[in-house]
């Protein structure tokens, strides 16, 4: 109120306007399961195959050495008190050499899956990011959350199905 008890209406008008224009704009928002996404493509698909099948012989020798270190095991259990005292130590020293190639073997295996896995799921995740960022600058979305983070969406809002669909059409497994 004024002064002479009159309400000032143009100026409480112009603060409605003005606080009705700071409001923030109705945002478009999807989510998405990138994990999902990038471990169902075609791509991932076909290296997941190729890695295994890349590792398949040492593996192969992994479980043979596994099974020999097994039969050494039992020629011990079962020669205790019938084999001599050099047999006995014959099949220790065997097996000991063979549960260090075996430790070395799988050490090496794992490394190597790792490294060319986690580079594989890199540059595929590159690659979905950037065909999720297509998708939303088509539909217009200001935002993408992946589901991880989300605590609710409404079903209609994931786009995971499109995404993986249009990276398969854009990265086609070779």
């Amino acid at each position: 109120m004024s002064r002479n008890g009159k309400v000032r209406l143009p100026l409480l008008g112009a603060g409605i306007l003005l606080a009705a224009s700071l409001a923030p704009a109705q945002s478009k928002v999807a989510v998405i399961s990138l994990q999902r996404a990038v471990l169902e493509s075609a791509e991932i698909q076909k290296a997941s195959a190729e890695l295994e099948a890349k590792y398949k012989p040492r593996q192969t020798r992994i479980e043979q050495l596994q099974k020999e270190i097994q039969d050494l095991q039992q020629k011990l259990q079962a020669g205790q008190g019938k084999l001599t005292p050099q047999a006995e130590a014959d099949l220790m020293a065997g097996g000991q050499r063979k549960q260090r190639e075996l430790q070395r073997l799988t050490e090496d295996l794992q490394a190597e899956v790792d490294r060319e896995r986690n580079d594989i799921l890199t540059r595929s995740s590159q690659r979905m990011s950037e065909v999720v960022g297509k998708i939303a600058g088509a539909k217009g979305l200001d935002v993408v959350i992946d589901i991880s983070n989300t605590v609710y969406f409404k079903p209609a809002l994931d786009i995971t199905k499109e995404a993986l669909a249009e990276y398969d059409k854009t990265y086609p497994a070779k």
